[in-house]
């Protein structure tokens, strides 16, 4: 056996674990099949040197195979296979399995999160952006960026491109030119994505460290906490309100306790638990953007106790999982109480509800204005606020609704026809609503507004925008019209459009009536569902379902026949009362 082709056997040997481990797309590494691949490897390059390499080359190959049963190759001779060989190298495709790319540990991990092919591996670096290795076990930044390097090398034969934003930035970190170190001699406060803690300050030794393997790549507190938010990335609100807790938190452990976040105690906690019924003037200001210098983590002097609970619950989630994961060693918020607070008598503020006859009204004008035929966004935003008035969906419910989910229900008659839509709510738990014939009609129209049979069609967002802004951001979020659907957000801007309107141009109505359309958002529609039907008498058990509610308690805030006729019977006593003193006198 030639003296490079023995070296090039014993590397590969002693290194069999890594790069030939038994996967899905080579062979299992045992001697025998290793001494198989590698001599299959040099007869594939022989015949590859003798096709495509110089006439001198081939003459030379094909008579030291007659002689001698196979090719002969001296240092010099060898030089040119390898030489000829690249001629005609494989190129990756779009279709090939990423095992014949990619090392069996790196290949393994991949297909464990269900990619397994080149093509399926940039979908999930474009789908997910700089942060989509963070999901796959062991896939640290520095592979991931070998990974993205590489598939950017090879895009031309693949035939796929990794999208440009896709640049392994870590989530929750703004640019180098805007960070800021916290922890200094100045005081100086910035936002989660915007810092960058001081070595002895980073919670890199940290005394609550936990000792066992962690099950993160955190090498500080910072990094820590932003892999905890990363898990609520889909969930926009909730990975804002515990951004904003753990920021507030972690500022305070450093300036307030100079110490690490991983290094504080019972009684730390005990004391930020105080601090949060008053904030120093350092950590309070008006509210500025996050990127400005102005910001500040509290806007307020005063925190309501049931933001103070809020706070202590959100910090104490974020220990557990930080201890589940092994970078912490134990949870001191477990030891500590929650603010005490006042149990309100009613848990949610439905005052925004429209009254029965507004909701009418409100309901006539906008037919009317769909009656023009140009008036698609008016059509819009009618089966925006029947879904949320008919049906009680909330804003992300609504948005996510699809064409898929919906359908005549079974119970469904002549004599009261209704549609059921499946939505995935709050807590990712899967619902079924009622869908009234008023709101089905109104599909309809939306959807010949998109050029499309509501009754035909079987797949594609329940409601989408009609036209879109010619902005660059717009048309990056609507590549694909399979892509097209409205952002929550969104529904509040068309809210607003359209209570302006309304308040313009329904006649008589009263100075409360305009105030309150001039406050309306989406979530008064779902308020005024739950106190419709409850005045039609529909069981709470019901609306409780209908709404999502977790608790029936929460539910029985629309219920007000209870409190109406405790006024009323309260109103007789003091007119019988007052009617009894004018007598005495």
């Amino acid at each position: 056996m030639d003296l490079r082709f023995r070296r090039c056997y014993h590397f590969c040997f002693t290194r069999r674990r890594t790069y030939f481990d038994p996967d899905d797309d080579l062979q299992a590494a045992t001697p025998s099949a290793m001494d198989r691949y590698l001599r299959d490897m040099l007869d594939a390059l022989v015949k590859l040197a003798i096709e495509h390499g110089s006439p001198v080359l081939a003459d030379h190959l094909k008579s030291s195979a007659r002689k001698h049963g196979s090719a002969k190759l001296t240092a010099v001779s060898l030089k040119m296979v390898e030489e000829a060989s690249k001629l005609a190298a494989a190129v990756p495709a779009a279709g090939h399995g990423i095992g014949m790319w990619f090392r069996p540990l790196v290949a393994r991990r991949l297909k464990g999160e269900k990619i397994a092919t080149l093509g399926e591996l940039i979908d999930l670096c474009n789908q997910r952006g700089g942060s989509w290795w963070r999901s796959i076990p062991r896939i640290g930044p520095g592979r991931a960026s070998r990974i993205v390097a590489w598939l950017r090398r090879h895009e031309v034969t693949i035939g796929r491109r990794v999208d440009a934003d896709v640049d392994l930035a870590e989530p929750f970190k703004a640019d180098d030119a805007q960070i800021v170190e916290i922890g200094g001699r100045h005081q100086v406060l910035a936002p989660l994505e915007r810092m960058a803690l001081q070595h002895g300050l980073s919670g890199a030794t940290g005394a609550n460290r936990s000792p066992m393997f962690a099950l993160i790549h955190a090498r500080n507190d910072l990094e820590a906490i932003r892999d905890y938010l990363y898990r609520f990335r889909e969930e926009k609100k909730t990975l804002r309100s515990y951004t904003k807790e753990l920021e507030r938190f972690l500022l305070w452990a450093i300036y307030v306790r100079k110490t690490p976040l991983s290094s504080l105690l019972v009684e730390d906690c005990e004391a930020y638990k105080d601090f949060l019924a008053a904030p120093s003037p350092a950590f309070v200001g008006p509210r500025a953007p996050r990127h400005s210098h102005r910001w500040r983590p509290f806007s307020s002097y005063t925190l309501s106790p049931e933001s103070q609970k809020y706070a202590a619950r959100a910090l104490r989630s974020a220990f557990s999982w930080l201890v589940d994961v092994r970078y912490l060693a134990g949870n001191p918020w477990k030891a500590v109480k929650d603010p005490a607070t006042i149990r309100r008598e009613a848990g949610m503020d439905i005052g925004r509800a429209l009254s029965a006859s507004l909701w009418h009204r409100v309901r006539s004008y906008i037919d009317g204005q769909c009656a023009n035929e140009s008036a698609s966004y008016w059509r819009t935003v009618r089966v925006v606020l029947l879904l949320s008035g008919d049906s009680g969906l909330r804003r992300e419910e609504i948005t996510g609704a699809a064409r898929a989910g919906m359908r005549e229900s079974t119970y469904s008659s002549d004599d009261f026809p209704v549609w059921e839509l499946t939505v995935v709510g709050k807590r990712k738990i899967e619902r079924t609503v009622p869908v009234s014939p008023a709101t089905v009609d109104a599909l309809r129209a939306h959807w010949r507004d998109r050029k499309k049979n509501f009754d035909d069609e079987a797949s594609g967002p329940l409601v989408k925008p009609i036209f879109l802004p010619p902005t660059p951001q717009a048309k990056e979020r609507h590549k694909s019209d399979t892509d097209l659907s409205y952002a929550p957000d969104s529904l509040n801007d068309m809210v607003a459009w359209a209570m302006k309107r309304l308040r313009a141009g329904i006649p008589d109505l009263s100075n409360s009536e305009i105030a309150q359309l001039e406050a309306t958002s989406p979530h008064a529609f779902r308020h005024t569902f739950g106190t419709q039907a409850a005045a039609e008498d529909v069981p709470v058990d019901i609306i409780q379902r209908i709404l999502g509610h977790r608790s029936l308690q929460t539910t029985t805030i629309y219920v007000q026949a209870k409190k109406q006729r405790m006024m009323k019977a309260a109103a007789k006593y003091y007119a019988a009362d007052a009617a009894s003193e004018s007598d005495d006198d």
